[in-house]
């Protein structure tokens, strides 16, 4: 088996190396929230730091109460005893992927890990192309077919994933795009992964939000965690919400944790219960969080499109995916770090179509260099007049610019005997 360091990890590691050389990279390649964490959160980990014992493999009962907390609130009933804790959601989902077993439906962009975490467990991924202007759900008639004949091949295929919201696209699947899935699920008897990291980092409340969950918790497992929402990445915490009555799965699911991680870090799930009872200060770090990474985002969005890029309206989280096609340029991610200093991933990493010029763009490491400006960023009434957030997309400004000038003559001398490979999706 050949395995490679994710994407992401690749991209960071190389952009800092650059960076260290005296080099200047406009970052816009990792996705981490960016943002420091809250002090209620440092108090909560230093007072549980003397809990050095390994705990239960499920998780703490506080911490599976509190995340049942969660979910409810939010209109899906939870019983504990089906809540499954983990280092990260992304251990979660590599626990789920070897206990559900089988060929798993991905959608087409859909996040680094999800195809590589299939390929670790033996599982062959099914890639299908979200609807048009929409992402994080494969089309669900596409599912059909594909599934179908799959299983004609003598595949066994068992499970779907989504992402809500999405990365790398960051938009939202429309609620009768989870409907029909979770129509077609049934009709094919697969499980639905549901990957809500980013929920509550949805710019607007306003467009209705359908987890599969809603509509089908007798099959849909749910997971979260608290790295996107409070920036809590280097703690490395998840839970998992399994469908109502799968205690064969939580014992499956169980035994894959007993073997991998034993159970989440004590302190580190003394925080995250107090996270999820989701007291005032914490709810406005959120709120404050989703302004800032709804502005920045959508300055970026205006940056690309008036460079004349094609661009999704980002909906949630801080992730942009522009289409620089126009430009014909074959090694798009390349020309960009190399010659313009601005850092990013190829699309093709995401298991998008290679012959595309599609790339996924991070906002959440503009906010500044130190807590201190970062803090200023979470709080101003204006962040993009912030000097080291301007500079940053000053500099997104003038390469793009850059870029399209150099290119541009070029480009028009090839017109006539290109035949650009149209790119859907």
């Amino acid at each position: 088996m050949s395995v490679t360091l994710s994407a992401t990890l690749a991209a960071n590691e190389d952009i800092e190396r650059r960076r260290r050389a005296g080099e200047r990279v406009l970052h816009l390649a990792f996705g981490e929230a960016g943002l420091p964490v809250h002090p209620a959160l440092r108090d909560k980990l230093v007072a549980a730091s003397d809990r050095n014992g390994y705990g239960p493999v499920a998780g703490a009962a506080e911490l599976r109460e509190a995340a049942a907390g969660y979910w409810t609130r939010r209109g899906l009933a939870t019983d504990p005893e089906l809540v499954v804790c983990g280092p990260g959601s992304k251990s979660l989902l590599y626990g789920l992927l070897l206990a559900i077993g089988g060929d798993i439906v991905l959608p087409m962009p859909s996040w680094v890990s999800y195809a590589a975490q299939a390929d670790l467990v033996g599982s062959r991924p099914i890639l299908v192309p979200a609807p048009s202007g929409e992402g994080g759900a494969p089309d669900p008639d596409r599912v059909v077919s594909a599934v179908l004949h799959a299983r004609s091949q003598g595949r066994v295929v068992r499970s779907l994933l989504v992402t809500l919201p999405d990365n790398p696209t960051g938009r939202l699947a429309s609620p009768q795009t989870i409907r029909r899935l979770v129509e077609v699920a049934r009709e094919l008897d697969l499980v639905i992964i549901s990957d809500e990291i980013y929920r509550d980092l949805l710019h607007d409340p306003a467009p209705p939000y359908v987890s599969p969950a809603d509509l089908a918790p007798e099959r849909t497992v749910v997971t979260t965690g608290l790295s996107k929402s409070l920036a809590l990445g280097g703690w490395r915490i998840g839970v998992a919400r399994l469908p109502d009555g799968a205690h064969d799965l939580r014992r499956s699911l169980l035994a894959v944790a007993s073997e991998i991680w034993s159970a989440p870090a004590a302190p580190v799930q003394d925080a995250a219960a107090y996270a999820f009872t989701e007291p005032v200060e914490l709810v406005e770090r959120i709120t404050q969080s989703r302004r800032l990474h709804s502005t920045v985002s959508r300055a970026v969005y205006d940056r690309f499109v008036e460079a004349g890029a094609s661009v999704p309206m980002p909906q949630g989280g801080f992730y942009l995916y522009p289409d620089l096609g126009y430009l014909g340029i074959a090694d798009i991610t390349r020309v960009l770090l190399e010659e313009h200093g601005i850092g990013v991933l190829p699309g093709h990493a995401f298991g998008d179509d290679p012959s595309c010029s599609r790339v996924r763009v991070a906002t959440s490491l503009l906010y500044g260099e130190t807590t201190e400006e970062r803090l200023a960023a979470l709080t101003s009434t204006d962040p993009l007049l912030l000097p080291w957030i301007a500079e940053s997309l000053d500099h997104l400004t003038m390469g793009l610019k850059e870029l399209s000038v150099a290119r541009r003559e070029p480009v028009r001398r090839r017109r006539k005997a290109l035949v650009p490979t149209p790119c859907h999706g």
